[in-house]
């Protein structure tokens, strides 16, 4: 079963400077053979998403200006919300997915429910450094995002995928310890 896609654009939100990329929620990407931490972080990796870590979302606003990030949810379910107060909130729950784009605020809203758990990942050369909002200058972090090459692969459906179309990137050679050095990079700021 293929998941549900939709797209988010968010726009900037006070000192969260989101992004023109938008935002992908996959619902229902994850069969019950990958909602564990390991089948997960094992698709992420066949994609080259890489970085894993397993944990929950953090319940203050944060973006990354190092990273576009990708968590898939294998347990439990909560509210997150996305873009800042002026965003979206998702009912995120076990087997949905959703590919952040740097500059992207997000933040768990209210509690945790059975077990809420997310495995978290990153294009390669790319990481989940912690922004709160203000710490860094806009103009600043909307440097830092443009400069950062686009991924490689869908982190869900590999080269093909609706990641590929909807930020507009070309087929690039595959490989997991590419860090796409001459790739193209997030100009749509």
């Amino acid at each position: 079963m293929e998941p549900e896609v939709e797209s988010f654009s968010l726009p900037p939100d006070g000192n969260i400077p989101n992004n023109a990329l938008p935002l992908i929620l996959y619902r229902h990407a994850l069969p019950p053979e990958l909602r564990s931490p390991s089948g997960c972080q094992s698709l992420f990796a066949r994609n080259t998403w890489g970085g894993n870590w397993v944990d929950g979302i953090f319940d203050y606003w944060h973006f990354h200006i190092t990273g576009h990030e990708v968590l898939g949810c294998v347990a439990g379910h909560a509210l997150v919300g996305f873009g800042g107060d002026g965003g979206i909130t998702v009912e995120f729950r076990a087997s949905d997915v959703v590919v952040i784009p740097a500059g992207v605020g997000h933040k768990r809203l209210g509690d945790k429910r059975d077990g809420f758990t997310v495995v978290g990942g990153y294009p390669p050369g790319q990481d989940g450094t912690i922004t709160r909002p203000g710490e860094v200058p806009l103009e600043e972090a909307r440097r830092a995002i443009a400069a950062l090459p686009l991924p490689h692969a869908d982190p869900v459906l590999t080269r093909d995928g609706p990641l590929m179309k909807a930020w507009g990137i070309a087929h690039a050679p595959l490989s997991a310890g590419s860090t796409n050095p001459g790739g193209p990079t997030n100009r749509a700021l």
